[in-house]
């Protein structure tokens, strides 16, 4: 039974006063303050045993947990979380179960619980998400069907150089095929790259770029040097749209992690920062667990294209349907006796004209629509009118 409603020290101090007085049985006391007999000798055992302090309430929580975590444990989620300060509850459960699979591991919650209490974590901003872009890029359901390529965004080493570190990935793995930094942004400084990641790792169906130099230009097609090489090997060049990078999104991310990972703050010199880069990716390809592999490497799910790097490089060819012109050294092509500008990016590159009616030819470097010729006028028409995208 209950203490009175008064405060409950004042009755509890009152009761031992009387007990000790030994004037009244345990009976009586027990009905006049209303309290039941196994009540009445647990606060005369607590008097006894601590005396006036003792009657104060205690604590209802259990003094042993059986669920928690032992020191050890949490030592070693601790210890993982300072070599890889930007992964999270996930990627650390999975990493520990991959070292030590016969230990029992806490769940990725109480890691998470573990890390607010160390003050390893801090609650993340919730960022809008942008709406799903539409336009029909390839479909990925294996490697290598389509690639990622992108400058991650220059910066300074500690010595002052410039640091402009090229990245390539594969969609469907997230396996990061490139990341180097560059000494220029141009053709000479990336076609290198892209020819020993074809070398080693075959040639994807597609890459997918944003439209800036040297992956497009603002010329016919949006045709660069680089993507009409591209285009020569079998690949479709795929360029998001202006300002948005969500279409590139799974790139993107990974930037953030190499940002935060390897140039907050960056290293002495270009040479380390290279080294710092080159351990990420191969922690990023073959340790660090990934969301959406089920917490698998990027490593576990690539492998190389059967696509292999000719040793020739192949010419643009055109159904025996289509007329050709060869683009001059100027840029400019020869159609009836009338010279027609298309592009210098061109110059040196056969171009196929397919009729789409009596007046009009539809010009394509390989699969990209360039514009249509208006035989009419002879001029250039940079959008197609009824005929439906190839």
């Amino acid at each position: 039974m209950p203490w009175k409603e008064t405060c409950p020290m004042d009755e509890r101090v009152q009761f031992i006063a009387m007990y000790l007085q030994k004037e009244r049985s345990i009976a009586e006391l027990c009905g006049e303050f209303g309290i039941s007999h196994p009540t009445c000798y647990k606060w005369i055992a607590r008097y006894e045993e601590g005396g006036i302090e003792a009657l104060v309430d205690q604590s209802r929580a259990p003094h042993h947990h059986p669920n928690q975590v032992r020191p050890e444990i949490e030592e070693a989620i601790v210890s993982l979380r300072s070599k890889h300060p930007q992964w999270g509850p996930l990627k650390l459960l999975s990493r520990l179960k991959h070292l030590q699979q016969r230990r029992k591991w806490p769940s990725a919650s109480t890691i998470g619980d573990i890390l607010k209490r160390r003050g390893l974590s801090a609650p993340r901003r919730r960022s809008r998400r942008s709406p799903a872009y539409l336009k029909p890029f390839r479909h990925y359901d294996g490697p290598n069907a389509v690639w990622s390529a992108d400058f991650k965004g220059w910066f300074r080493t500690g010595d002052g150089s410039r640091c402009d570190p090229l990245t390539i990935s594969d969609n469907y793995s997230r396996y990061l095929l490139r990341c180097q930094a560059v000494s220029c942004t141009d053709l000479a400084g990336v076609k290198p790259i892209f020819e020993a990641t074809f070398r080693e790792c075959g040639l994807p169906y597609a890459i997918r770029t944003d439209n800036r130099p040297p992956f497009a230009t603002d010329t016919v097609g949006g045709l660069s040097h680089l993507s009409i090489w591209w285009l020569k090997l079998g690949i479709m060049p795929e360029r998001i749209e202006s300002g948005k990078p969500a279409q590139n999104g799974r790139h993107e991310r990974m930037h953030r992690t190499l940002k935060a990972e390897t140039a907050k703050p960056p290293q002495r010199t270009l040479l380390r920062q290279q080294q710092a880069i080159d351990h990420f990716r191969k922690e990023y390809n073959y340790q660090r667990p990934h969301q959406a592999l089920q917490q698998q490497t990027p490593a576990s799910h690539y492998q190389s294209s059967d696509r292999r790097y000719p040793l020739r490089l192949p010419q643009i060819t055109y159904p025996d349907s289509y007329a050709t012109r060869k683009v001059h050294p100027r840029g400019d092509i020869v159609w009836k006796e009338h010279q027609i500008y298309l592009s210098v990016t061109l110059a040196g590159e056969y171009v196929g004209f397919e009729q789409a009616d009596e007046d009009r030819w539809e010009i394509y470097f390989g699969p990209i629509f360039l514009a249509i010729l208006d035989t009419q006028n002879f001029r250039l028409i940079y959008h197609k009118l009824t005929r439906k995208q190839k």
